[in-house]
């Protein structure tokens, strides 16, 4: 897990990860993608609701774990974009079920169920650029999953209710020693890579990596 030189510099560290991603071949991404849903399907808890979302362009890929979990007849929900960059939540009902939206984005076109039904899921897989050894995740600045993160605390941080599992789904090199953090910034729980698992129960002991 190497430190980046760019590792306090947000919008440089976002510019070089970003075209690494798009200089990988669609062969690598579609590999990483394979391995990627094998890696993440052991988190999801038996019958528990996965809140996932659709990969597009160079980002890790999710369409095969959306397969899977399909396949398994669980509960996937998938992200809406509102227009204030907060997300509405809406049932996965197969790839036949996406439509394009703003920036790029594909969206279920099932009914929304609201922001707070993002409170019933076990698991929760959100988007990154790279994530530390501290389980900080770096994303793309736009603060849609900072507010999924402030509602989950609102939704689940009481006495008896653990909250959901936080995992990222990454390639291997976005995994770095370091990446700048502001101090609400909330850790992940869990890091995929088409490698391995790796865990952050204990952030200031740093990961350790298990490969399924």
């Amino acid at each position: 897990m190497p430190d980046h030189p760019l590792y306090n510099d947000k919008a440089a560290l976002r510019s070089h990860l970003l075209a690494e991603r798009r200089a990988l071949s669609p062969e690598r991404r579609a590999a990483a993608a394979a391995a990627l849903a094998e890696r993440a399907l052991p988190l999801v808890p038996a019958g528990g609701v996965v809140a996932a979302y659709v990969s597009v362009g160079a980002e890790p890929g999710t369409r095969p774990l959306l397969d899977l979990l399909a396949a398994r007849g669980l509960r996937v929900l998938l992200p809406v974009l509102l227009p204030d960059n907060d997300l509405d939540w809406a049932p996965y009902q197969g790839a036949g079920h996406l439509a394009p939206a703003g920036r790029g984005l594909l969206e279920p076109t099932a009914p929304r169920l609201g922001p707070a039904a993002i409170g019933t899921a076990a698991l929760v897989l959100l988007p990154g650029l790279a994530v530390d050894r501290r389980g900080l995740r770096l994303g793309r600045g736009g603060g849609s999953y900072d507010r999924v993160l402030a509602r989950l605390d609102e939704l689940t941080g009481h006495a008896g209710h653990p909250g959901p599992l936080l995992a990222t789904l990454l390639y291997e090199s976005e995994l770095l020693e370091r990446v700048p953090a502001e101090p609400h910034d909330r850790p992940v729980h869990a890091a995929v890579t088409p490698a391995g698992v790796h865990h952050f129960a204990d952030p200031a002991a740093g990961p350790s990596a298990a490969t399924a």
